[in-house]
């Protein structure tokens, strides 16, 4: 085993170095109920006009807005009710001089109206209603064409799939949705301190923490995974897993075997393998031996096998290179600025990444650490929806200063609906 001298380089280098890797999934088609959180493919385009015809967007009665002029409140002018619509119907009426159709909101406008008056501003009468103000044509109509024309591009290619997504797709008729395919992602944890989940606790073991989240972290953006079993401390097990996953899949993540010691492994593995190393060290805390390489169209991505710099690691290169290689337009972290809640007092030598609680209302966001926060912090992780990034050459932080959080949770909700 050979000890290599490392050079750390800034994290926004690392992150640049990860995505600009040419490795990229093919294309593929999956079921509409399928899509989402894959990536398109293709732009997708109207197939036709939204509306596809001028309709109503209320409940009420569908008039000539010529009818209405002098209208006012000491000269109420009465319609007389000819025919009545519901959605998905058709009137056969055409409207003449002081006649009004009852209109369903997104029904078609029957001929002859060009305007349509809303129930509460009518007064009903024996054979209809009386209006007190006056309309102008097309008000309280939405157009034919007005959202989308045939042709138009509603979904970009690179755009990731959401629910939304999902409902244009369907308006469209889109039932086989262009995708890019989904990497296939294996996960080795190592270490011969290292127990199984379901394993009794023994003298100097502790139980894998690291497999498990980053496959739930997987998971999060849809995206399955395979969990080999834990490698220990020596190099030919560790080569052989390594090189067994390489061939089966994607992206490769190994956790532990890392740091700078008598078992550091990855550099001699990735030897064996003929990968290119992109870089064996970040300046940033924790998980500065952060090791990414590549070997052919896998990535290999080394992470500290400490539970917080696990998950700082997986958040900062392993999903921006995800979605990069899926095609996808956006694909580095979502960022806020907001105030330190709490302080963090703690010099920076290097970038620090802090597990952190962050609270959005409304225009303004706050943050604070979520918790204990060494690097083998595990609990705080739970608590924590976001990342605090404290820059390099700083002496700490005191609250009510400005700082930057990366979001980490794919879903936020509020603890107080009133904040």
């Amino acid at each position: 085993m050979t000890l290599e001298k490392r050079q750390p380089i800034p994290v926004i280098e690392a992150i640049q170095r990860c995505v600009k890797e040419q490795i990229r999934l093919p294309k593929t088609r999956v079921d509409l109920y399928e899509a989402d959180g894959y990536i398109l493919a293709e732009d997708i385009v109207a197939t036709y006009d939204i509306p596809r015809f001028n309709k109503s967007p209320y409940d009420g009665f569908a008039i000539r807005s010529q009818d209405t002029v002098g209208a006012s409140g000491t000269n109420r002018i009465a319609f007389k009710v000819i025919d009545h619509i519901g959605a998905g119907s058709i009137s056969e009426a055409t409207l003449g001089e002081g006649e009004a159709v009852r209109i369903m909101t997104g029904a078609e406008m029957p001929q002859g109206a060009d305007a349509v008056v809303m129930l509460e501003q009518t007064v009903q009468t024996d054979e209809g209603f009386t209006l007190r103000k006056p309309f102008t044509p097309h008000e309280n109509v939405a157009l034919k064409g007005e959202e989308t024309t045939t042709g138009d591009i509603v979904l970009k290619q690179g755009q990731r799939i959401n629910a939304g997504g999902i409902a244009v797709l369907a308006t469209f008729g889109y039932r086989h949705v262009p995708v890019f395919t989904k990497p296939s992602v294996a996960i080795i944890a190592t270490g011969s301190e290292l127990l199984d989940v379901e394993d009794e606790l023994e003298p100097g073991k502790i139980r894998n923490s690291n497999g498990p989240m980053i496959h739930a972290l997987l998971r999060a953006e849809n995206i399955s995974s395979y969990v080999y079993k834990i490698q220990q401390d020596d190099f030919e097990s560790s080569l052989d897993a390594v090189r067994q996953a390489v061939q089966k899949h994607d992206i490769v993540i190994t956790t532990g075997g890392v740091s700078v010691g008598d078992f550091d492994y990855l550099p001699d593995i990735y030897r064996a393998l003929n990968a290119t190393v992109l870089f064996n060290k970040v300046a940033m805390r924790p998980g500065s031996v952060t090791t990414v390489a590549v070997t052919e169209d896998t990535y290999l991505f080394g992470l500290s096998g400490n539970p917080s710099a696990c998950y700082t690691g997986f958040e900062l290169f392993v999903k921006p290179s995800i979605y990069r290689m899926m095609g996808a337009t956006h694909y580095y972290p979502a960022m806020v600025n907001a105030t330190l809640m709490e302080d963090f007092k703690k010099p920076n030598p290097f970038t620090r990444f802090v597990r952190a609680t962050a609270t959005l209302n409304g225009k303004e966001a706050t943050v604070k650490p979520s918790g204990f926060n060494k690097s083998g912090a595990v609990v705080a992780i739970a608590h924590s929806n976001a990342i605090m990034v404290l820059p390099s050459g700083t002496r700490g932080y005191i609250t009510g200063q400005r700082v930057e959080a990366l979001l980490t949770a794919t879903d936020y909700y509020q603890q107080d609906l009133y904040v």
